[in-house]
């Protein structure tokens, strides 16, 4: 089985989930050391280890859509697979995609976790944002904490933009900091936004997040 040889590979702990009515157990790194290239900290540090208080927020919503046949969802920026797990979980077809061969690792062990091994609506794919290469378009883009540096605007405008079905919509849910608003300002120019604020609070602190409902400017 994938778990049993994930398993002898990685040193894990596991994260409890309850969305709706069902629970879910995901596997974690125990440590992100292993994942930490010194030479590129900035540039390629592992941020699909963690698991954001976007995704809970994403995952919630997805869950509560109504099932409709052949919608078809793709997450970018999937990380260790919650998001897209919760979605296949509740009857989405979705496609699920990251960059790093680690964090799709987590995600396929994640998904045998979870899913009947006869689930069929999950797919999980390798896919760069710079050049992204698919052979179909989607109603919805999903993301949660993808919207980090200014640098990757342009591309992810660009992959939205071909990979959206025409009345499709994209929906982000990215905590409140000065890349994201300035993001959503950039993509008003090409979509029109709905916004909703979230907070999830601990005994810490509170967690401000936007969730952005995008369709394409003139699209009914």
């Amino acid at each position: 089985m994938l778990k049993n040889k994930f398993l002898r590979k990685y040193e894990t702990d596991v994260s409890k989930l309850k969305i709706g009515d069902k629970n879910f157990r995901f596997f974690v790194p125990k440590t992100i050391n292993r994942f930490i290239n010194s030479k590129e900290l900035m540039n390629k540090f592992p941020l699909w280890a963690r698991i954001w208080e976007t995704s809970f927020v994403l995952a919630d919503y997805v869950a509560r859509m109504p099932l409709e046949a052949e919608r078809s969802f793709l997450e970018i920026g999937g990380g260790m697979g919650v998001v897209s797990i919760v979605a296949a979980s509740f009857g989405h077809d979705i496609t699920m995609t990251e960059h790093d061969e680690n964090a799709l690792n987590f995600a396929k062990a994640n998904a045998e976790l979870n899913l009947s091994s006869a689930s069929h609506n999950l797919k999980i794919m390798d896919l760069d944002w710079h050049k992204p290469e698919m052979d179909r378009q989607f109603d919805y883009i999903i993301g949660s904490e993808v919207i980090y540096k200014e640098e990757t605007f342009a591309n992810l405008l660009k992959l939205f933009m071909e990979y959206l079905k025409p009345g499709g919509e994209v929906i982000l849910s990215e905590t409140v900091k000065k890349t994201s608003m300035e993001f959503f300002k950039q993509a008003g120019k090409f979509f029109d936004i709905r916004a909703q604020k979230k907070r999830l609070r601990t005994e810490d602190e509170e967690t401000v997040i936007i969730l952005a409902i995008m369709k394409a400017k003139g699209q009914p």
